[in-house]
Formats: C-alpha cells, structure tokens, sequence
C-alpha cells in the first residue's frame, strides 16, 4: 500500500481547502486544491528526476488545458470545438511515450473542467492564477523528500530484485516458484527502467546511479543460474537465500557487499554456476554511462510513429468521434455543467490505459460509490473543517486506488472533484444526482459508440503480441545457445535473454488487460493462456541449457540450434496465419531434452485439446474461431 503517496496526496489537496476556510473564501480554496490535483493523478514511483519531469509535464499540460478551457468555455460555439480540438491532440500525443500520454490526459481532463469554471462566477484571471497557484503546491508536495532521499527509489527497487531471486530460491513447489519468477522479471524490469532513466545533473549522484546500475547487472549470472536451478527442479543451499538477502540489505544501507559463501565439494553444475554468479555480485561490474536521447530524436521518433502506423491516428478518431457525441449530449441534457458526460469519455477511452470494456464498467461502478459519497459530504450541508477532513480522505482514497484497482480510483475522486468544483452548490442533492447521470451516460457512449460499434475494437490482439514473443525467444535461442566467445557476443546473448523475459511479461499484461473483455477478444486471451504458459516454460528450459554451456558444458550442435530456431519460427507463423503449426524435426541429444519437451507442449497448447470425440459440432467450431 503506498501510505506515503496517499499522505502526499493528502496534504496537496486537502490544505489549500484549510487555507481558504481560514481565510473565509473556501471557495477560492477549492481552486488551489483543484490545481495541485494533476500532481497526485500523475504521481508515480520511480527516480526523483523522473518523477519531476512526468509530474512536471503533466502538470504544465493540465495549465494549458485550463486555460483554454477557461478562455473558450463562456459559449457552447467556441467551447465545443475547443473541447474536441483538445481530445485530438491528447490522443496524439499520447505515441509518445508514457509520460507523454499522461500529460496528455491531463490536458484533456482539465481542459474539460476549465469550461465549467464559468458557472462558478469567478473572474477568469483569478481562477487561472489559483490554479497555477496550486499547480506550484502540488509539486512542492511531490518533490520536496528530493533533496534528502534522491537515491531512495533505485535504492529500493535493485535490492527488490535480490530479494525476489531469495524468494524465488526459496519456494516449495512448482507453482509458488513459477509466481516468484514472474514477480522476480517485473522486479528486474522495474530496476532497469529506473535506473536508465536517471540522469541527474549533480555528478556525484549520478555516479550513484552508475554503482546501482553496475550493481544490478552484476547480478544476471546469478539470476540466470537461479532459473536453471529452479526450472530443473533442484533446490538452492540455504546460505545462497540468506546471502541474497544479506545483498539486499547492504544495498539499501549504502554499504559494501559481503563476501559470498563457498560451494559444497558435490555441488551440481546449476550450483556452481549460482556461486559463481554470487562472485559476480560480490565483485560488480563496471559499465560505462549511457547518454540520453536528444530531444530531436525523441520527436523525430514521433513522428514518424504518427505517419508509419495508422493505429495512433484510429485511436484519435475513436477519441474525438465519442467527445463530440458526448458535446452533443450535454447541449441537451437538462442538467446544468454537464461537462461530467464528456470528463468520463476521456477518462475511459484514454489511449494505452487498457481495456476500454473493463475501464467504462469499473468507472461506472466506481463513480456510483464516489457519488454516494459526495452526495454524503454535500447533500447534508457538511461544516467547512468537516470539508477539509473528507478532501484528505479523498485525496488518500485516490492515491491509493491509482496503485490497486481503476474502480477504487474513481470511487474516491469523483467525490473529490464534485467537492472541488461544486462546493457552492452544498446541500443542493439534484446537483450531486446530475454527476451519477452525466457519468453513467459518458460510460454508456464509450460502450456503445467506442466500443461495441468502433469496428475492430472486439477484435483479438494477443496473438499478434504472442507471435512477436515467440520471435523474440527465437532470436534468444540463436544466440543464447551458440558459442559466444567474445565479449560483445555475451552482451547480445544477455541482451536477447532480457527483451525474451520482457516480451513474456508485456504479454502477461497484455492478457490481463484483455482477458476481462466479454467478446472474441477476452475469449481469445483465455484460449491463449496455455500457450504462454508453456512459451515462459521453454524460454526456462533454453536459459537453464544457456548457464550450463557457461560453465563448461559443451555448446549444441549448430544443427540442433537451427532446428529449435525453425520450430520456434513455424510457431509464430502458424499464431499470425491463425492455422495448426505443422510438425517439423526437433533435436533428439539429452542435453536439449527439456527444451525440445516444454517446445512440444507448446505446439499441442496452439493446437488446443481435441474436443472432435465428445463436443458436439457448434462448440467445436466456436471454440476453433476463438483460437
């Protein structure tokens, strides 16, 4: 649970509504507080510096936003199109990476609520420099720890890797082995996209960063020799756990690592190369620092993302065509502010946040708790401190929800907004009535116009990331288990083991995004589940052969090799034509055996069971259109 984040959450939101009580305008409050609300939705864990550009980012982007909002939002003639234009250009912008589309739904969220300032009867200067007032408290709040815990969080994230391989070490059986690899990729994903994405100015520190960064490279070898280990069924010494834990700890504490335990007289290849890879740890690497990107590339990269794929540019389309049928639908609803209709399109058909189905339900169930609790805070007339109590809670709620669960989310900041935007309308409980009615109509335009009549939405889209996965272990194949004698052959042997492990997880992600949806596309997602189950099992087995040709085994045959790479590739063509993989030769030695036996599973996992015997024809066929 992030207690932090949801304190800091707290005391940006909830102080500037205190501030405002004291001083007897709690409405201008209310503003402030409405300001430093992109900071929590946009918080996100990670290094000091990257946290500051993304919050800053999409901070600055929901100024903007506001402001046009503000200055187009007096007549429905030039608050309509201005409302669309930014919904374009949010969707836009979003190919630009992951901050880029945060910033971009921010833009578009407080670009809404900026056309809704007018009915609130403040002066357009004085609501703008509120909000940039708050922008400025929001950011203080998220950033101020900076100065005091800089390394903090790639502190914490390189030695959750080392605890993770200890779990990993440490499981009983199959299963709890097999979740703690999982967990054990996303802790290692998670500490290289820290640490290569931070670049402070200070020299000192970013040696820091370096020492990190060489730490957690040091420590491949031994994760690679652990998933041998593991996958063979063989059991780690005690002191290995406790010595990975050991590592952990120096690591948080800034302190030199301890030297590693010696290998029993009878340890088993597996084993020796998990102690050799403890060597490695104890030792570090050193590993020269990278230089980012420029900033033209990064656009030109854009660019020609927006003009090579038409994907971006559907997406953008699906965005603007619900917006402007939402800009219709609160013209004619009876209700005043209706701009709740088109907030909730936005939200829910956001580009690269998932699935639009299971987003669009769990809004809608979300909101109707929020408004439940906003209609508690403003439908009884609530006293001001009491106000300022329930926008803390809020606040936190919101914090936390962002971590765990969408529904969570929009149940605490839908009151939090209706607080925020509607505290002159306290005790007026038509008011809290028309947000769950503007809400659950934006969700339903989303379901129907964005969803179930966009054509392709209900689609299935995890083959094709299944196939690009299966290429991906193909390639690791190829240059895991032929002789790798120089240095940089070892760098792209490693390299090709990490975008392998990193393409299954983007894959379980992906899975998990689309398995909830009640079309073609989630009944797909189930169908395919076998198979990257089995697909994580044979990338297992070639990592296991890999570490025991690392440490003295003999290298495969040439031959052998080529034929995995052949299986792998027939694979892959048979999920993107959507037909049986055909039967090709495998390699018959011992030591590729375990490769050959989960690489057989997975081509019976593609052909799914057969269900000829004993299901009647109609299910037969539906089940083979799913797959």
């Amino acid at each position: 649970m992030p207690w932090s984040r949801a304190v800091r959450a707290a005391l940006a939101l909830a102080v500037p509504l205190a501030v405002g009580l004291a001083l007897g305008d709690i409405g201008l409050g209310a503003l402030v507080s409405t300001g430093a609300l992109p900071t929590v939705l946009s918080e996100a864990a990670g290094p000091y510096r990257y946290r500051a550009r993304r919050i800053g980012g999409a901070t600055a982007a929901a100024a903007v936003g506001y402001a046009i909002g503000l200055f187009a939002g007096a007549s429905p003639w030039t608050s309509v199109p201005a409302v669309i234009g930014i919904a374009a250009v949010s969707a836009l912008v979003s190919a630009a990476g992951n901050n880029a589309s945060n910033a971009g739904l921010q833009f578009f969220v407080f670009g809404v609520l900026g056309t809704g300032q007018h009915a609130m009867g403040i002066g357009l200067g004085v609501s703008l420099l509120c909000f940039l007032a708050g922008a400025a408290w929001g950011l203080t709040v998220a950033l101020a720890a900076w100065t005091v815990r800089a390394t903090t969080p790639e502190r914490s994230a390189v030695a959750q890797v080392y605890i993770e391989l200890a779990a990993m070490l440490s499981a009983e059986d199959e299963h709890t082995s097999r979740a703690a690899r999982h967990q054990l990729t996303t802790a290692m994903n998670t500490a290289y996209d820290r640490l290569l994405t931070a670049r402070s100015w200070l020299s000192g520190r970013d040696a820091t960063y370096r020492a990190l960064l060489n730490r957690l490279a040091a420590g491949t070898p031994a994760v690679e020799a652990s998933v041998a280990i593991v996958n063979a069924g063989q059991r780690a010494p005690r002191e290995v756990v406790t010595y990975l834990a050991s590592v952990a700890t120096s690591i948080l504490a800034a302190v030199p690592v301890d030297e590693p335990p010696e290998p029993a007289a009878d340890a088993s290849p597996a084993q020796l190369a998990l102690y050799a890879g403890l060597e490695r740890i104890a030792k570090g690497e050193q590993r020269g620092r990278r230089d980012p990107a420029p900033l033209r590339e990064k656009v030109r990269d854009w660019a020609t993302s927006l003009i090579a794929g038409p994907l971006t540019w559907i997406a953008a389309a699906r965005l603007t065509l619900c917006v402007a049928i939402a800009e219709a639908a609160g013209l004619l609803v009876p209700f005043e502010r209706s701009y709740w209709i088109t907030l909730t399109v936005g939200i829910v058909l956001k580009p690269d946040f998932g699935s639009v189905f299971g987003r669009a339900v769990l809004r809608g169930i979300g909101t109707v708790a929020g408004v439940g609790l906003g209609a508690a805070a403003l439908g009884i007339g609530a006293p001001g401190w009491a106000l300022v109590l329930l926008a803390g809670v809020f606040a936190a709620g919101a914090a936390i929800g962002k971590v765990r669960n969408y529904g969570i989310l929009s149940a605490f900041v839908t009151p939090l907004i209706i607080l925020q935007m509607d505290l002159t309308n306290q005790g007026d409980w038509p008011v809290v009535l028309a947000r769950l009615v503007d809400t659950v109509l934006g969700c339903a335009i989303v379901l129907v116009f964005g969803y179930l009549l966009w054509p392709g939405s209900r689609r299935p889209r995890v083959g094709g990331l299944l196939a690009d996965v299966v290429d991906a272990v193909g390639a690791y194949v190829e240059r895991g288990l032929l002789p790798a004698g120089t240095a940089d052959e070892r760098a792209e042997r490693s390299r090709c083991r990490r975008l392998a492990y990193r393409g299954l997880a983007d894959l379980r992600t992906a899975f998990q995004q689309v398995v909830v949806e009640p079309s073609a596309a989630g009944r797909q997602a189930a169908a395919w589940w076998p198979v990257i189950v089995a697909l994580e099992q044979v990338t297992d087995a070639v990592t296991e052969v890999v570490v025991t040709v690392e440490h003295g085994a003999p290298a495969p045959a040439a031959g052998d090799v080529e034929l995995l790479s052949a299986a792998l590739g027939e694979l892959a063509a048979s999920v993107r034509q959507q037909r049986h993989p055909r039967d090709g030769a495998l390699p018959e030695h011992d030591q590729l055996s375990g490769v050959v036996d989960q690489l057989r599973s997975a081509f019976d996992a593609v052909r799914g069971p057969d269900l000829s015997a004993r299901t009647p024809s109609r299910v037969l066929r539906r089940f083979r259109s799913d797959r």
